[in-house]
């Protein structure tokens, strides 16, 4: 790997960091890091493969209470650096049944990645303090730069945690990787996919509403068909939008602005 991918992978690590806290660019979310440390390393095509895989099962990670979810930055970066590091590139790109390895290694990571998170956290408790102290002498500056000390923190959580792994030689990954037992794979690859079956029925829970069930069903149907390629699917899936927004809003206007569509929360964002 060179200088410049190392730079570029710890850079992708260090906003997948923040985002994990930030919440607006969604950086941290696998199907974005691993594309994007893909993209940096060469290897552009294996990384979507990968972040599509692990984002299925990211859609059951949430903080519920006190509970915090496994941490998606660091299993989307590290698996991701361990496939560029670990596959053996000879044989081409990785398929998604190449990849299985790589994915139990991220439910691990993003499991062991809940220790750097409390650290952090435990650690930021006491930045909140020194900002308060600022805050009471009237420096702005000085809240302000707490504020972004507690940033750089999350950031260096993931980006530490990746520019070891790319200190590392790829051929002590590879062997590291070959010595995990073909149970253990299994085991994890089985909890992976019941994850994602748990993250996409909360998906389903939540979009899922009377007047959007009937195309639920259709994409289903639609799905099994190979001949139509993941672009004709969306191609497909953005015309049934555009004719059930066009509907909706002919309907609307006919029946007058007192009579419901029967979905509150569409009615009030039309409000607005």
């Amino acid at each position: 790997m060179s200088v410049i991918s190392v730079i570029l992978v710890i850079l992708v690590a260090f906003l997948a960091g923040l985002e994990g806290i930030l919440d607006q660019w969604q950086f941290h979310q696998p199907i974005l890091a691993c594309t994007l440390i893909g993209l940096v390393t060469g290897h552009l095509a294996a990384g979507v493969l990968l972040g599509g895989a692990l984002q299925m099962i990211a859609l059951g990670w949430a903080n519920i209470g006190a509970a915090v979810a496994p941490d998606a930055a660091l299993a989307s970066v590290a698996s991701a650096l361990l496939m560029v590091k670990g596959w053996d590139w000879s044989k081409g790109t990785p398929t998604v049944q190449d990849l299985q390895t790589f994915i139990a290694s991220a439910i691990v990571l993003a499991t062991a990645g809940l220790v750097l998170t409390t650290l952090v956290r435990f650690i930021n408790v006491g930045t909140v303090h020194l900002a308060d102290a600022a805050a009471e002498r009237g420096s702005y500056s000085g809240v302000q730069g707490w504020h972004m000390f507690a940033l750089l923190l999350q950031g260096l959580r993931i980006a530490i945690p990746a520019a070891i792994i790319t200190a590392v030689p790829a051929s002590v990954v590879a062997d590291a990787l070959n010595a995990i037992p073909d149970w253990l794979k299994g085991g994890l690859a089985v909890g992976g996919g019941m994850v994602v079956v748990v993250g996409y029925a909360m998906v389903i829970n939540i979009m899922a509403t009377t007047e959007i069930w009937p195309f639920f069903f259709l994409g289903f149907v639609l799905a099994p068909i190979s001949q139509i390629t993941l672009i004709g699917m969306g191609i497909l899936g953005v015309v049934i939008a555009l004719v059930y927004l066009a509907l909706s809003e002919k309907g609307g206007s006919g029946n007058g602005a007192a009579s419901g569509s029967g979905d509150p929360i569409g009615d009030i964002l039309n409000d607005y």
